[in-house]
């Protein structure tokens, strides 16, 4: 009997959170086809793995039995994952590289630089990812680090390296009666829709939303979901909503129709680089945490320092 790790992976984040929702969201999937999931494995297993209630998730005998074993399982397939695909890019002289949207802004072509210098003949595969993947391919293993915005889903699981903070702001067609302001609040915003990721995304999606920032009784009113920069900046322009973006955006992301303008009453956003703790002693991998520090001002100068790896 063959057991797919993907539907291990769904019995183990239903199984630890005892509750379907916050598993999807955990997942990046929608509720309905975690729940199938579970029912294909309940039947490929001729067992019932938990029982169901208004309370949530519990499991069940055999559930228990399966939920002891799961988290090794799932463990040893994704070192054995990783630990291919880290050999097949070293082999080929790859360091990949995940991101979204700008990466680590101005900085990232001195990064790149840096870390030439440091590994002649190695090179960096920068892979850009959808919003749908905020961990732009480490939570695979399809990469060896990646540039992302803070925080992001899972983030206590990983080394973290803050490389760089910076204001959000609003954006605004450039047809709405706030685009010319000099600077809001973001209470003034409340009641716009707003274009947003996609919600299997979970944390990443409430926290461009702002939700923290909301009061209760202010739920956010959704205008368009979007998971490219592109989609994004057409839905923003054709007036179906309004975003929050870094500061940064408005010069990565210029285009006629959409303005960006200063907002109080939200906290500021980081960049940081991220890696898998199973590479803590990859030399490959701690020269590019030296090389992203070393870029923005935070690293030493040469590649016999050693980067911080406390999450």
């Amino acid at each position: 009997m063959d057991v797919d790790s993907r539907l291990l992976r769904s019995f183990a984040a239903v199984a630890e959170e005892g509750n379907l929702t916050r598993a999807a969201e955990r997942l990046y999937v929608s509720q309905p086809a975690l729940t199938k999931q579970i029912k294909q494995l309940e039947q490929l297993l001729g067992v019932r793995l938990f029982t169901r209630s208004r309370a949530g998730m519990a499991l069940t005998g055999p559930g228990r039995a399966l939920a002891a074993r799961t988290p090794d399982v799932l463990a040893a397939v994704d070192t054995a994952v990783r630990e291919t695909r880290s050999a097949g890019r070293a082999e080929a002289r790859v360091l990949r590289v995940g991101f979204l949207a700008s990466a680590a802004n101005e900085a990232t072509q001195d990064i790149v630089a840096d870390f030439g210098r440091r590994r002649p003949g190695l090179r960096v595969e920068l892979r850009q990812a959808a919003w749908s993947n905020p961990t732009a391919g480490l939570a695979d293993g399809e990469v060896d680090a990646a540039l992302l915005r803070l925080p992001f889903p899972g983030q206590d699981t990983y080394r973290v390296e803050v490389l760089l903070t910076e204001e959000r702001v609003a954006v605004l067609p450039s047809t709405h009666a706030l685009a010319g302001r000099a600077r809001l609040d973001f209470r003034e915003l409340w009641d716009e829709p707003f274009i947003a990721a996609p919600p299997t995304t979970g944390p990443f999606c409430d926290y461009w939303l702002a939700v923290e920032a909301r009061p209760a009784d202010r739920p956010v009113k959704i205008g368009a979901v979007t998971d490219q920069p592109d989609e994004w900046l057409s839905a923003i322009a054709n007036g179906y909503g309004v975003a929050l973006a870094p500061a940064s955006a408005a010069r990565f992301y210029a285009r006629p129709g959409v303005s960006y303008v200063p907002v109080d009453g939200v906290a500021p956003t980081s960049v940081g680089v991220a890696w898998a703790p199973a590479d803590d002693e990859n030399p490959v991998v701690r020269d590019f945490v030296r090389s992203c520090l070393r870029a923005v001002g935070e690293g030493p100068a040469g590649p016999t320092g050693s980067p911080t790896t406390g999450p």
